[in-house]
């Protein structure tokens, strides 16, 4: 029998008998409870989901909720128009360095060297365009390929040498943050030029309030569409899909998170460029992992590399390519923490940037397992870990606290981690 007719086979048998496989511990499309049961689908799919530990980005949001009410409550200015843009503009840096991340996460594997890359990136760009009067776009071109250099290297000595992935980055770590102490110089730091282009990517905004809001349109338009044609599809294909009303449903609340941005960064200095730029990435890289057919690799690599080796995938260049792009995010995120500062220095890349970054992918929902995460994971880690050290700053917190109360959200994400992946393995899921 096909895989086709099996899998037809197995939805007829749900739609028929709804219950039944409510009852049971076997994934069930949860558009098919919808289509059957209507709301009491949602709430069986949901109770299901709770029994076998997938849980999803429920913790974090949750979490970041209740962030967001205390320290409200701490401080009347947190939840004010100029601090929300601010903590939006200031996740940027780490928040690119993040999602190259998640990519290296859904391989099971771990980059210690993202720090000091991203360091270089901006030690480069600096050198080349001041001190050697490089044009910038050039010089900004050249400074993110250090990036993509570094990161291939490391996933080369790990995939075709057989290196330890911990042992090679730690040594990159160690390498490129001398490289890059080397290549400032005696001085130890270089101003950028302030109206310049890498200044402007942290420090642009859209002043025109219908630049904000016309995104916001946009995105939901977007959304909408490609929901419903997606669905469109899917319904021609015979598979299960999204009733209307639960589309319509999604983008009402994706349309009013939208415009409630949208209004808050109007109230102050307008749509901010690294924000525009940060989402632009996000949305590209999801795709990327979920709609192509590197994404479904890298995830298959992350459940079995004996299986996807036996599959077919070519596993070196895979890890190899990962690599390349958990350095060239580390090189990006690298140039808008230089633009925030207006400076590269020795300082770059160092302190506990490469822990919030890992950090921001855990906590948002990617498994330090491998295999489970999304790119959108690193939005709302960062988000919360930013939002954490802004809050803490607003009380006059010092910054051994703010390290403390960090650790101590990674650690209880980490542990759900842990809780989740073995509620789903005695649930017959992982």
């Amino acid at each position: 029998m096909s895989i086709e007719k099996t899998s037809a086979t197995a939805d007829q048998a749900v739609v028929e008998n709804p219950e039944a496989a409510a009852g049971s511990d076997v994934a069930v499309d949860p558009r098919l409870l919808v289509r059957e049961r209507g709301f009491a689908g949602y709430i069986s799919e949901f109770k299901r989901k709770i029994r076998a530990g997938d849980l999803g980005s429920l913790p974090v949001v949750v979490g970041l909720i209740i962030i967001w009410a205390i320290f409200a409550s701490l401080n009347s200015n947190f939840l004010t128009a100029g601090n929300l843009s601010d903590i939006s503009v200031a996740m940027v840096g780490t928040g690119m360095i993040a999602v190259g991340i998640v990519f290296v996460l859904l391989l099971g594997e771990i980059d210690l060297s993202v720090g000091s890359v991203s360091g270089v990136a901006g030690a480069a760009f600096a050198v080349l365009n001041v001190t050697h009067g490089m044009p910038e776009w050039l010089a900004l071109i050249l400074a993110i390929l250090t990036g993509t250099v570094a990161g291939a290297i490391h996933g080369f000595v790990f995939a075709r040498i057989g290196v330890p992935a911990f042992a090679v980055t730690l040594a990159g770590l160690l390498f490129w943050n001398g490289f890059m102490l080397q290549i400032l110089g005696s001085n130890g730091t270089i101003n950028l030029d302030s109206s310049g282009l890498v200044a402007k990517l942290s420090g642009y905004y859209f002043s025109d309030v219908a630049a904000a809001y016309g995104l916001a349109v946009f995105a939901v338009a977007v959304f909408f569409l490609t929901t419903f044609f997606d669905n469109r599809r899917r319904e021609a294909a015979g598979v299960p899909s999204r009733p209307l009303s639960e589309i319509i449903v999604r983008t009402v609340l994706l349309a009013v998170v939208a415009i409630a941005a949208a209004a808050v960064f109007n109230q102050y200095k307008g749509l901010p460029l690294a924000v525009v730029l940060f989402l632009a990435v996000l949305v590209i890289t999801d795709f990327v992992l979920r709609r192509t057919a590197y994404g479904r690799k890298i995830f298959a690599l992350g459940g079995s590399i004996e299986a996807s080796r036996r599959a077919g995938i070519n596993v070196a260049a895979v890890r190899i390519s990962v690599y390349a792009i958990s350095g060239t995010f580390a090189a990006i995120g690298g140039l808008f923490i230089a633009s925030k500062i207006a400076s590269a220095n020795q300082g770059a890349g160092a302190g506990d940037l490469l822990m919030n970054a890992i950090a921001a992918a855990v906590i948002g929902g990617t498994s330090l397992f491998g295999g489970r995460g999304r790119t959108w994971n690193a939005l709302l880690g960062v988000l919360v870990i930013v939002s954490i050290q802004y809050g803490l700053a607003l009380q006059g917190i010092a910054s051994p606290v703010q390290y403390m109360i960090t650790g101590g959200v990674l650690l209880a994400t980490v542990v759900i981690d842990a809780v989740t992946r073995k509620t789903q393995k005695s649930a017959g899921r992982a």
